[in-house]
């Protein structure tokens, strides 16, 4: 949902990511349905599996959870948002875990001097 609201609100104006260090097979349909509630449509992602790579060439490092799993890069800026994990969830529990995604986000956005489009 990071990566969506990002790629969304930021345009091409931001460079995003996105990958996790244990990545379910499909997107939770859930996930998918709110975010279509929020005019996004990422029914066509595939969950991708976090490299060291893609973490070593960012800038913000946005992270759920992940503690030691992921890759730790000096002079790289990481956020660690501690959210509820909408695996397993249905859509209601799914739309308040969404709309705190999309106010940091935009917070982000404001921090970095990247307005967020309407």
């Amino acid at each position: 949902m990071a990566a969506a609201f990002l790629t969304h609100l930021g345009g091409d104006r931001v460079q995003v990511r996105s990958a996790g260090s244990a990545p379910a097979e499909t997107v939770n349909p859930a996930v998918v349905e709110a975010m279509k509630e929020a005019g996004i449509d990422i029914s066509a992602e595939v969950p991708k599996v976090l490299t060291a790579e893609a973490v070593r060439s960012s800038d913000v490092v946005i992270t759920m959870g992940c503690g030691d799993a992921c890759p730790y890069f000096p002079g790289t800026r990481y956020l660690d948002w501690q959210l509820t994990d909408p695996a397993g969830q249905g859509v209601e529990a799914v739309r308040p875990i969404r709309d705190e995604i999309e106010r940091r986000i935009r917070g982000l956005l404001a921090e970095l001097g990247v307005e967020a489009a309407a």
